[in-house]
C-alpha cells in the first residue's frame, strides 16, 4: 500500500512534469502553484517534491511515470479532483495551455480511469 506521503510526492512530480512539458518551468507556473497551495495541508510536501524534480532535472517522462505509478497503486482518492484543478491552473499560468500540457492532463485522466476500471473488474477495489 502506498503511503499518504508518497501520494503527496506524486502530486509534486506530476505537476512538475506538466510545468516542464514545454521545455521550461516558468516562474508564473511556480507562483501559481504556490498561490493555489497556500494554506493547504499538503502544500510543503507538494512544493518540496516539485522542487526536488526541478533540481534534479528529471525528464517529463520519468516524473510523469513515477507519479502515475503511485496513483495507480494508491487507488481512487478524492484528492485527484483537486490535483486536476492544480494542473489546469498551472497549465494556464504561462501564455495559456500548451498542447503538451493538455496531453499530460488527458493522458493522466485516461490512464488512471483505465487502471481503476481494470481493478474494478478484477475485484481489487476491496483492498482500498
Amino acid at each position: 500500500m502506498v503511503s499518504k506521503e508518497r501520494l503527496i510526492d506524486a502530486f509534486g512530480e506530476l505537476i512538475y512534469a506538466l510545468a516542464f512539458a514545454d521545455g521550461v518551468v516558468d516562474q508564473k507556473e511556480i507562483q501559481t502553484l504556490h498561490d493555489i497551495l497556500e494554506n493547504h495541508p499538503w502544500a510543503s510536501g507538494i512544493e518540496w517534491s516539485f522542487q526536488y524534480e526541478a533540481e534534479h532535472k528529471s525528464s517529463v517522462a520519468a516524473a510523469y511515470e513515477k507519479a502515475l505509478q503511485t496513483f495507480k497503486e494508491y487507488g481512487p482518492a478524492p484528492e485527484y479532483k483537486y490535483l486536476l484543478e492544480i494542473l489546469e491552473a498551472v497549465a494556464m499560468a504561462s501564455k495559456g495551455k500548451h498542447q503538451k500540457e493538455e496531453k499530460i492532463i488527458q493522458d493522466f485522466q485516461n490512464e488512471l480511469v483505465e487502471q481503476f476500471l481494470k481493478d474494478l473488474e478484477l475485484h481489487r477495489l476491496k483492498n482500498w
